[in-house]
């Protein structure tokens, strides 16, 4: 589905910003993105394994620490790529961690505010230093990582659904928005990929990728699939990008839901 807004047809020469980008999806994106020439700056809460990633991917990389939920580190972060890289042109919002696994009536506020915090608001506060840039130079794209929870309501998933939801829902909005300003939005809605996302599960710090642990998302898809289907999706300026075809039933279910209630309506 495309925004009406011009595509990105060159990401060559261009500067991204990955967050979440230590492992997982947002190392698989680094990746995709790299090998399409652009430079990429790498931000992650786990900084030992950032600074291996960018070692490795050598020097079209910048490793930067970065909490999601600090917008006094997004300005820092902000000022150091683009005194090294110059404008970002591509921004990945991609950070997140493992849901609870709960019931809603028996979470604790304090998990819920900080899984809204670190995926929601989180992306918000990605385009919130990045997105008025881009329009002011009608140029640009921005992905934002939500989930098929974003799409499939779960039971005991409350929290980590509600922020996916969210992030649909402000994606979506955002590509109404950012289409006459010459920007692109897409928003990724993966099924299982093969990441540790689960090791985040009872994590101690907000807003980052994956640490090593037991990993129930080991029978997923390779994320370089994922990281491909990305760059396609910039190129072509696609708002949603789905990654699990074996979802549509559900997908459709909820949606015919939704349509028969307007049928009951006077």
């Amino acid at each position: 589905m495309a925004g009406g807004t011009r595509l990105m047809e060159r990401i060559e020469g261009r500067t991204a910003f990955v967050t979440g980008a230590a492992s997982g999806i947002g190392l698989a994106i680094t990746e995709a993105l790299v090998a399409a020439g652009a430079r990429v700056a790498m931000t992650d809460w786990h900084v030992e394994e950032l600074a291996a990633q960018s070692a490795r991917l050598g020097t079209a990389t910048l490793a930067q620490r970065l909490d999601v939920t600090d917008r006094t580190g997004w300005a820092d972060a902000k000022q150091r790529v683009e005194n090294e890289f110059g404008p970002v042109d591509i921004l990945v919002n991609n950070a997140g961690i493992g849901p609870t696994i709960g019931t809603l009536a028996d979470m604790s506020p304090e998990s819920f505010d900080r899984m809204i915090a670190i995926k929601l608001t989180g992306t918000f506060n990605g385009v919130h230093t990045f997105a008025a840039d881009m329009g002011e130079r009608g140029d640009g794209h921005i992905v934002n990582t939500a989930s098929m929870a974003g799409l499939i309501a779960s039971p005991k998933l409350g929290a980590y659904t509600a922020s996916k939801f969210g992030v649909v829902g402000l994606s979506e909005v955002l590509w109404a928005e950012m289409a006459r300003r010459g920007v692109g939005v897409s928003v990724l809605c993966p099924g299982m990929v093969r990441t540790n996302l689960a090791a985040n599960l009872t994590g101690d710090h907000p807003g980052q990728s994956d640490a090593p642990r037991d990993n129930p998302m080991a029978d997923g898809i390779d994320p370089a699939i994922v990281g491909r289907q990305v760059i396609d999706a910039i190129r072509n300026n696609e708002l949603y990008v789905i990654t699990h075809a074996q979802y549509r039933p559900l997908v459709a279910e909820r949606v015919d839901r939704l349509l028969a209630a307007f049928d009951t309506t006077s």
